[in-house]
């Protein structure tokens, strides 16, 4: 199975072609641009297919991380994955960012739970624990930082992710790195993920920033 996966959930616009009956990733294209991933994904995508011979006839599956992230990236990426989706009668999948961090950090640490963490900023911490075999333990959560210190104090495995220094400290365990969203693990998750669970969907943990200004209705005629 081809699977063209998307990333668009943060800072960076990615994109990868991966061969699942193979496990190998043919090309991964893309760079941690901040801002502009409307403007980016699609070069990007036609990068990744010229650079793995493939062509978008080929794709079998859609993969999108779906968040915790940046409102509008994942807007974007989703978005396209849907529109892939439609144009090519194949069915797209969700990845969780927070996911993604974890089978990246058991790839290091094999059977080890693990406690993935992402900074959300204004003193909140997108939060998620995955057990031994990568399961999930509980859902994806906003937590206080406060309260993510506590638990991650407590948790028995790894913690990873790029609140790991805010929770455990610039000098606990400086070898262990932050694992940060890989998208060739995008691409392996999303070809063992299931399609029955329907189109992909933002995962927002928290509202948007910009509220919409209430008192400036313009009276109908």
């Amino acid at each position: 199975m081809i699977v063209l996966a998307l990333d668009t959930a943060g800072t960076g616009c990615f994109a990868c072609v991966y061969d699942s009956d193979r496990d190998v990733v043919l090309a991964m294209t893309g760079a941690d641009i901040g801002r502009g991933h409307a403007e980016r994904l699609m070069g990007f995508i036609d990068e990744a297919l010229v650079e793995s011979g493939k062509t978008l006839s080929d794709v079998d599956r859609i993969a999108v991380t779906v968040g915790p992230g940046s409102f509008t990236g994942i807007r974007v990426g989703v978005a396209a994955a849907r529109g892939f989706a439609l144009a090519l009668a194949v069915p797209a999948v969700g990845i969780s960012s927070l996911a993604v961090l974890a089978r990246a950090a058991r790839q290091v640490h094999q059977a080890q739970a693990v406690f993935a963490v992402m900074d959300a900023k204004r003193d909140e911490i997108y939060g998620q624990m995955f057990d031994a075999s990568g399961a999930a333990m509980a859902e994806a959560t906003a937590y206080t930082v406060d309260e993510a210190r506590q638990l991650a104090s407590g948790f028995v495995g790894v913690v990873c992710g790029s609140a790991r220094e805010l929770l455990l400290g610039e000098h606990t365990d400086s070898d262990a790195p932050r694992y940060l969203a890989d998208i060739g693990v995008v691409a392996r998750l999303g070809a063992i993920a299931d399609p029955a669970f329907g189109k992909p969907k933002p995962l927002y943990l928290r509202g948007p920033d910009a509220k919409p200004q209430l008192g400036f209705a313009v009276a109908r005629a």
